[in-house]
């Protein structure tokens, strides 16, 4: 029971990520209010400073405060070069990727200083740390969210208020059920995951379980990092026909 007395807001809380966020802090004893754009407990487009800070005003007004913002709502905008993707696309992804972790940080920040303190995680990704895992929209605004919590993280000294991003790998979720559908139509549902070292996708309870550590006061001395949870991926540039005991020669 590790966020008993904790009042929590997640987003993208209809599905994948979120749903599970939101399950696994119920279960550690928050008040927790999920929202989204259908499918959660609150109605609200993560991208909308209005829809923000009415959120957050009314989780206040009804629960009393606020501890936990979990900035998680995002879409990919698919795997579309530069040249095939107009500004418009781009606007939208930065606004519901990037603006919303903004927004959460601007609307939160206030309430949890009134409690003494919080904290903000925001969802970034291992497209943001490097090419290669994600389009280019998308990849950019997540490059742009894992800055964005160290800025946060300073700009809020002295709140006793942390800001953090995690770095989810592949995850099996809405976003990327195409890539599973994709293989296990092709009988090659044993190839996903395969350029990381434990050789496998990720599920969404283990993001939400790094979403717990961060909320929760055992990070109590982690601010302004971004964690990566994808399995190994990212500490190596991708390999194939690597085995465990294998010599170069």
């Amino acid at each position: 029971m590790r966020l008993v007395g904790k009042i929590a807001i997640v987003t993208g809380a209809g599905s994948g990520i979120g749903k599970a966020t939101v399950e696994r802090f119920r279960d550690e004893g928050a008040i927790v209010v999920g929202a989204d754009l259908r499918g959660a407990d609150v109605d609200c487009d993560a991208g909308s400073e209005a829809d923000v800070a009415a959120l957050v005003e009314q989780t206040v007004a009804m629960h009393g405060g606020l501890d936990i913002f979990f900035a998680n709502a995002g879409i990919s905008g698919g795997f579309n070069s530069i040249f095939e993707q107009d500004a418009a696309t781009w606007a939208e992804i930065l606004r519901i990727n990037l603006i919303g972790p903004f927004l959460a940080i601007k609307y939160a920040a206030p309430a949890m200083k009134e409690r003494g303190g919080g904290s903000i995680i925001a969802t970034a990704s291992v497209a943001g740390l490097r090419s290669g895992a994600g389009g280019p929209a998308y990849s950019a605004s997540k490059a742009g969210v894992i800055n964005l919590v160290k800025v946060a993280s300073t700009q809020l000294v002295g709140a006793n208020i942390r800001v953090n991003a995690i770095c989810p790998g592949l995850i099996e979720t809405g976003m990327t059920e195409f890539i599973y559908e994709r293989a296990r139509a092709k009988g090659q549902e044993g190839q996903i995951g395969h350029l990381n070292p434990l050789k496998r996708g990720g599920a969404p309870i283990e993001i939400a379980n790094a979403a717990l550590f961060l909320a929760s006061d055992e990070s109590s001395y982690v601010n302004g990092q971004a964690i990566v949870v994808d399995g190994g991926l990212s500490a190596s540039h991708p390999f194939n026909n690597q085995s465990y005991g294998r010599t170069a020669t």
